[in-house]
């Protein structure tokens, strides 16, 4: 969606503080809110592109406010909610208040096979792509209030098709519970498109992008 969370190219929020041999998680509770939010995936039946919109869809001041993982647990907390398995004074204790619903259990020794086979988006083509390498494009200049993986910063810029990838499952639709498949693409932008003499020389900027996300440079 068009939110907070799209800060791309987007100035005014101060440096960014690299930190030397970051961890991976900075406290316990970070490592929790992770793995709960997996493992209650599968009793759960959300998509990945529908735990990514959870987490988008907040009010800017709440979104900004919130650490990394604060926002996962938040969004967590909302998909659990809208699926009734825990409820909003639940929420409010940290605690159940209510019995145990009986739900499909992702235990420790299945969760390494569990990541590995992954959930494939590829689909079968029932049409020719129709964009091919090397073929110049504009990425649509579109607002939407769902869930969108074009970023603001490329859209009404002209790119270049780098790479075809197949058909897979379109994040927007499988947001709301479809897959409505599309070919996907990775556009090449050049930094003087995107920012202008604001950009070093030569940068480029590569998105992954679906087919109704682009449309033939005019």
């Amino acid at each position: 969606m068009d939110g907070a969370h799209d800060m791309g190219g987007v100035a005014g929020f101060g440096p960014i503080g690299m930190e030397p041999n970051e961890p991976v998680f900075h406290s316990e509770w970070e490592r929790r809110a992770f793995a709960l939010t997996l493992a209650m995936a599968r009793p759960g039946g959300w998509t990945i592109d529908m735990a990514r919109f959870a987490r988008e869809n907040r009010p800017p001041q709440d979104y900004l406010s919130k650490s990394y993982y604060e926002i996962w647990l938040a969004g967590l907390e909302q998909l659990m909610a809208e699926r009734g398995l825990v409820s909003a004074d639940e929420i409010a204790a940290g605690r159940p208040l209510q019995p145990a619903k009986p739900v499909p259990v992702l235990r420790a020794d299945d969760v390494a096979a569990m990541l590995q086979r992954g959930a494939p988006t590829l689909r079968e083509a029932k049409r020719p792509a129709r964009f091919a390498i090397g073929a110049r494009v504009r990425a649509k200049a579109v607002e939407t209030a769902g869930h969108t993986r074009l970023p603001r910063y490329v859209r009404g810029h002209l790119g270049v098709i780098w790479c075809v990838h197949g058909r897979h499952v379109f994040a927007d639709a499988n947001a709301r519970g479809v897959e409505d498949p599309q070919w996907l693409y990775t556009v090449s932008f050049d930094g003087s498109e995107l920012w202008g003499a604001a950009a070093e020389p030569d940068t480029k900027i590569s998105v992954e992008a679906w087919e109704s996300y682009l449309e033939p440079a005019a």
